[in-house]
Order: structure tokens, then sequence, then C-alpha cells
């Protein structure tokens, strides 16, 4: 019997009133059962395996699709009973535009219809006061689209409980450049009255560290050098002494920076000479450190708590450039060999219990190593 039979067959069954019945109630008790533990606050899949779905079951590929997004309501319905407050669905990346346009135009009508219909006709999002927020590059969507895109955020702004982030289209790379250019132009469009300098700026007590050492070395040098008789010679050296002490920082930065071998005990004191600032636009920007990872979390697509799970379906084992700012060092990613369309309870419980099985570990472990600190 070939795979596609098998799981006409298995859906018949899982269909009959009985079985569905009992299976309703299993999985009530499951979902329950996940509440007496740790739950993640942000999860993030990604829909891989819709295509292959297709093929195997002789369907076309948007047929695959279709089957996909009913994957994503039950998983939906999981995620929010269970307690979880972030979504996060790599949907559509920008390097799809290069598939044949047949399935690139039937991606983008599937999402126009689905996206309005889980939030006009579905209780989904209101039942459990989920948000829709479209995450992207928009100036690569069609116009038709992004109407009903935002038709659908806008159905749903009021639900404040739980967010459904869906990247379309989005890719990591094009998103990170994007907080750069966007926290760039923050920086250099700053009001004129705000502060140039932070309080405690490496970058200034280096140079005031740099100041004080070159000034050191000047005056050990000029007291090495033979005091002059004359007048004349007393009067210049009043004169160099006057000039050194009124070197400006640019020019102490631009001498100290010269290479070793030109400042040696026989060489001559560095002639600094007089630099005259210029004057720019440039002399009134905030200081560079003010840009900072914070500033450009604040301008990424995905701008909520970094994810703690991250779960990519088919079997392939790549982030496929999703998600490259907000993944970190607490983010578990976890592969599996199932297709999307194939994905729902039996094959996400397994990795929740494994999670949390991590997260009560790890917090045993933190517990046991702070007694016996009290200890000692």
């Amino acid at each position: 019997m070939s795979s596609a039979h098998t799981s006409a067959l298995r859906r018949w069954l899982l269909s009959l009133p009985p079985l569905e019945y009992a299976l309703q109630h299993i999985r009530e008790l499951l979902i329950g059962s996940l509440k007496c533990g740790p739950i993640p606050q942000h999860i993030a899949f990604i829909m891989d395996g819709n295509r292959r779905w297709a093929r195997t079951h002789h369907l076309e590929t948007v047929e695959g699709h279709h089957m996909g997004f009913e994957a994503l309501a039950r998983v939906l319905e999981v995620c929010y009973k269970s307690g979880v407050k972030y979504v996060t669905i790599y949907a559509f990346s920008i390097e799809n535009f290069k598939r044949s346009k047949y399935e690139v135009e039937g991606l983008m009508d599937m999402a126009k219809t689905k996206l309005v219909q889980m939030s006009q006709h579905g209780e989904l999002f209101h039942r459990y006061g989920a948000s829709v927020r479209i995450l992207g590059d928009r100036s690569l969507v069609r116009e038709d689209v992004l109407e009903q895109v935002d038709k659908a955020v806008e159905m749903t702004q009021h639900n404040d409980q739980a967010v459904l982030n869906v990247c379309f289209p989005y890719t990591g790379r094009e998103e990170i450049a994007r907080s750069i250019q966007e926290t760039v132009r923050e920086w250099t469009t700053s009001s004129p009255g705000q502060s140039t300098k932070r309080p405690f700026s490496e970058s200034h007590i280096q140079r005031n560290i740099r100041s004080t050492q070159l000034l050191s070395s000047v005056a050990e040098e000029e007291a090495q050098q033979p005091l002059a008789s004359t007048k004349e010679d007393g009067a210049s050296a009043v004169t160099s002494d006057a000039e050194s002490t009124e070197i400006s920082e640019q020019d102490l930065d631009s001498s100290f920076q010269q290479p070793p071998s030109s400042q040696t005990s026989h060489s001559p004191s560095p002639n600094l000479k007089p630099v005259t600032r210029k004057t720019s636009s440039s002399t009134h920007l905030p200081d560079p450190e003010t840009i900072t990872a914070s500033a450009l979390t604040r301008n990424t697509y995905i701008n909520c708590p970094p994810p703690e799970l991250l779960i990519r379906t088919s079997g392939v084992n790549r982030l496929s450039d999703f998600m490259l700012w907000q993944c970190h060092e607490d983010t578990e990613v976890k592969f599996l060999d199932c297709l999307w369309p194939e994905f729902d309870l039996w094959y996400f419980l397994p990795v929740l219990v494994e999670w949390q099985w991590r997260q009560k570990k790890k917090g045993n472990h933190q517990s046991g190593g702070n007694a016996d600190l009290k200890v000692v």
C-alpha cells in the first residue's frame, strides 16, 4: 500500500466519531499535563517539507502548502492552549522568489486568503487573544496581497494575550542589514542638543590616558636636553613649552599613533603642530558607542523575547537564514524528520516534554550549586 493510501486511511479512521472523541480527550489531558511544568514563552517554526509532502502524495505543490496551513492551525492551538505567548513562523523566504512564478503566485494568493480566513472566520485568534504581525520586506509583496494581509492584522490588533509573527517575506541577513540602516539613520539625525559623549565613554578615557602619557614623555625628553645659556634660547624654550601645552586631543591622537621606531630615546621630541579642527556636521553626531546590541534589536522586525525553542521539520539540519539575530545561547534547536503537513501534537509533545526535562535539570543543577556555596 502506498504512503498516500496509508495517509488517507489514517485520516478516515481518525475522523470516526468514537475515535475522534477519544483522541480529543487525550489531547486535552496531554496539553493540560504540559502546564504542570515550565512552558517556553517563544517558539519558532521553520515549516519545511510542504513540497515534498505534495510530491509524495502525487499532488500539486500548492496543495502541499494548503495542508501546511492546516498543520499550522493545529500547532497554534497547542501552543496557545499550553501557555506559549509568542509563535514565530517562517512563512516565506526572500530566496523563495527564485522558484517558479506559478509556485510564487500560488503562495501569495494562499497567504492572502488563509490569513484572512484564520482572522475573520476562525475562533483561534479571538479565543486565545492572539494578534497577527506580518514581518519582512513589504516592498517585495504585491499590493493586493498587502491589502488583505493588513486586513488580517487589523482584525486582530486588539488582542493582547499572545502573538503570531508571520515572517513574510523574510531573511535574517536582510533583517540585520535593515536594522543597521535604521539605527544609523536614527544616530545621524539626532537632535543637535543631544549629548555627544557618554559619561564613561571608553574612547574618551583612552584619549585622556594617551594625552597624559604623551605629555609626560615630551617633558622627560625636554628635561634631558642641555639648558640654554642665552636669553633667546630661553625665550624660545618658553615659547616651545607654551605651544606644547596647547595640544588638542586630535593632535595627541595623531601623534601617538606614529610608528614606535620614530619615537626612540635618540630622536627629538615629536613635532606636534597645531591642526585646525574641521567644522562639519560630524562634530555634532552622538558617540558611536551608543550604537549597541539593544539599539539594533529595537530596529529588527522580530522585536520580542528571544526564542527558547526553534523547530524545523523535513529532516534538514540548517537554519536557512532564519532568526540569525534572535537566536542566542539559550535557544534550543530541534530538527525533526517528519514533513510539516504531518506535524501535529504527537510530534510536538515529545519536543516540549524534552525541553521541560532539560529546564528542570538545569534548575536542579543551579539550585544544587547554590546550596553547595551556602554550605561552604
